[in-house]
């Protein structure tokens, strides 16, 4: 374990430079899309309150990692829920163990990246945003969306009006009153929650909507109807194919190739939705954990920065 770089959250954090992050998950997504991945389908030990996730992966030119993540709800307040674990990075050539990265902040970078790689290939001119949810994920989307510049408006809304409120105070975007007023109206959602039911019904989205859903890791965040009348984007096939916990809960029973790769959207190989009502539903795959991983370990290497043991 000698040379072994340790970084802990902050500096985890800190590596994670949002444009530089989405360049490595499209590159990622990428070559998922085309089939150049070795990472097998997420597993995980199942506890009374959570789960313990493992999600390693060879991404070329990218690197080789592997993530355990446990995803536990949080007693007591419904649709909310920790993500908690560690990320291994490894050489990819001999094997060798060169780096231990925080997995929170990690996983909420890059599956903020993933959504709004959705946006940008799925609905890139939007009029109004709206940000469902007002714990980590929902803050790191927003985080990237303001570290972008986006210059139209930016709604936040979820079940706590109160949380919501202070975390759209912190952006200068707007609060809702409601998930219902954040989603009416809005050409893209992003759903960035613990939600064990969906958030809303497929008549407040408008027809030519764009929903990017990146939570519902214990349930559906998105119903029924709205899967069934949109046009589907994933970042790997097991989205559809898979059992739970590698696959989605909402595209259970789905046909497959009704599921388009995000990835060979963003390479151009296929023209996109067309306008129709979209959704992006992530599941979280272990390429964009390698991808987000070598980001930050780039960075801490060029800075010196995080604990080498025997260094």
């Amino acid at each position: 374990m000698n040379g072994v770089r340790i970084l802990d959250r902050e500096q985890t954090r800190a590596g994670l430079d949002p444009l530089l992050v989405l360049d490595a998950v499209a590159a990622a997504l990428v070559a998922l899309s085309r089939g150049e991945v070795s990472a097998p389908p997420r597993i995980a030990a199942m506890a009374p309150a959570g789960l313990l996730g493992a999600m390693p992966a060879y991404v070329p030119g990218l690197g080789l990692a592997a993530k355990l993540v446990s995803v536990f709800a949080t007693p007591g307040q419904p649709g909310r829920s920790t993500h908690r674990g560690i990320v291994a990075l490894y050489d990819e050539h001999d094997g060798t163990p060169v780096a231990l990265l925080d997995a929170e902040p990690l996983t909420a970078v890059r599956t903020a990246a993933s959504a709004t790689l959705s946006m940008r290939a799925l609905a890139p001119d939007p009029a109004r945003i709206a940000v469902l949810g007002a714990g980590v994920q929902a803050r790191a989307q927003l985080d990237l969306l303001a570290a972008l510049g986006i210059g139209v408006p930016v709604t936040v809304g979820g079940r706590d009006l109160d949380r919501v409120a202070a975390l759209a105070a912190d952006y200068e975007f707007a609060a809702a009153s409601g998930i219902e007023a954040a989603v009416r109206g809005a050409d893209v959602v992003f759903c960035c929650t613990g939600a064990r039911e969906p958030l809303f019904p497929r008549a407040w989205l408008a027809d030519g909507a764009h929903v990017s859903s990146v939570g519902g890791s214990h349930g559906c965040e998105v119903d029924a109807d709205t899967i069934a009348a949109a046009a589907l984007f994933a970042e790997w096939p097991g989205a559809a194919a898979a059992a739970p916990p590698a696959g989605a809960f909402e595209l259970q029973g789905v046909d497959p190739a009704r599921v388009t790769l995000l990835g060979s959207v963003l390479d151009g190989r296929h023209p996109g939705r067309g306008g129709a009502l979209s959704v992006y539903k992530s599941t979280g795959h272990a390429a964009l954990d390698v991808a987000a991983a070598a980001v930050v370990h780039a960075w801490a290497r060029a800075t010196d920065v995080g604990t080498v043991l025997g260094g």
